[in-house]
């Protein structure tokens, strides 16, 4: 697609970028009128479904797949796409997210509620942006940010609204729970083999998410550190910063989070787990995604890709590491009990009027 070249400065693509995105805004708003949404994540909603076809289209056609439509963009508005860690997340964004939108648009015009899949989304499209935009600026492309980048906030400030109106609903499910609860909670460990088996993975997490962390923020002057830099990840120290700012996002607010959730496995009444579990789960997928499809993508340099002996190691890591959240989420949500708070029984020691009871008792 040829395009005049005034339509090809920065400035201008930014102009046309803002214009585009306000032109269907008023597009959905006025289609609605009649029977407006009472929720106004509709509106966000229906706009990052079209954002997300834009996406698609940006990582097929860095993929060879199509062509002519996204050129002048890829030059002069954001150049960065064009990484392979960019390319995957353009593929989740406009495949995966544009499920979510889908559903969670249908919900809201059916009245009913979409809590789990909207904070599935909120951590995937918070963790998304924040990446993206970190990696930016802190890496190769920071000296190359043109007008169109500052789109990108408007895309990391909606996710965070969403899950902020989100966290605050209440909640579709009871957070007090009477005999089944009290049962649950009074099973040690040793009795409950899937939180056992949870425990030792998210114990295995932590471990994991410490050497990325401390391979990406430090100079590898260890020998085990660079040794596992050169022998398994290499792409960690890829120059477009997008790897590192990933695990040094993991470091600092995933590994507080999986620290919680082992306590939240251990510790009986923890309510909180429900949603920050689906919102983490999210938050990992997607990052795992981008991070695995990158390191294999054929655009990333050979020296930076997985080393082929280590593959399957490596490989299979990083897919459990995507899991274990999910499977944690799963876990909570399937069998809710253990994390519920538990309601006094009529007589149960504690209440007013079983305390009354017992004092009388006591001065017979």
């Amino acid at each position: 697609m040829n395009t005049t070249p005034e339509f090809q400065e920065p400035l201008v693509i930014l102009e046309i970028g803002v214009a585009v995105l306000v032109v269907v805004f008023l597009f959905y708003f006025l289609i609605t009128r009649g029977n407006p949404p009472k929720d106004l994540l509709f509106f966000v909603f229906a706009e990052f479904c079209f954002t997300c076809v834009i996406d698609l289209v940006s990582a097929l056609e860095y993929d060879g797949i199509i062509s002519g439509f996204m050129e002048f963009y890829q030059k002069t508005g954001e150049p960065y796409l064009g990484t392979s860690y960019a390319i995957m997340m353009c593929y989740w964004d406009g495949i995966a997210h544009f499920i979510m939108y889908l559903i969670m648009i249908s919900r809201i015009t059916d009245r009913k509620a979409y809590r789990t899949v909207g904070l599935f989304w909120a951590g995937s499209l918070c963790a998304n942006m924040s990446v993206f935009i970190s990696g930016i600026v802190s890496g190769k492309y920071g000296s190359e940010i043109r007008p169109a980048f500052w789109l990108n906030f408007l895309f990391l400030l909606m996710p965070i609204w969403g899950a902020v109106s989100l966290f605050t609903r209440p909640k579709d499910r009871p957070l007090v729970g009477g005999y089944n609860a009290q049962q649950a909670q009074c099973m040690k460990l040793i009795w409950r083999p899937q939180d056992l088996l949870l425990v030792v993975l998210l114990l295995a997490g932590i471990a994991f998410t410490i050497l990325r962390g401390l391979v990406s923020g430090s100079r590898c002057s260890s020998g085990n550190l660079l040794r596992y830099l050169r022998q398994y990840e290499p792409y960690l120290k890829d120059p477009v910063g997008f790897p590192r700012v990933m695990m040094l996002h993991m470091f600092f607010y995933g590994l507080p989070l999986l620290g919680a959730f082992l306590y939240g496995l251990l510790k009986p009444g923890c309510t909180w787990m429900s949603d920050l579990t689906i919102f983490f789960a999210g938050a990992m997928i997607q990052c795992q995604w981008a991070h695995i499809g990158g390191s294999l993508h054929p655009r990333t340099a050979a020296p930076f890709r997985i080393p082929s002996d280590t593959m399957c190691l490596v490989l299979t890591a990083n897919v459990l590491y995507a899991l274990t959240p999910v499977l944690v989420a799963l876990r909570v949500r399937s069998n809710p009990y253990f994390f519920l708070k538990i309601a006094p029984f009529p007589g149960q020691t504690g209440l007013p009027n079983s305390e009354e009871k017992d004092t009388k008792y006591k001065e017979k």
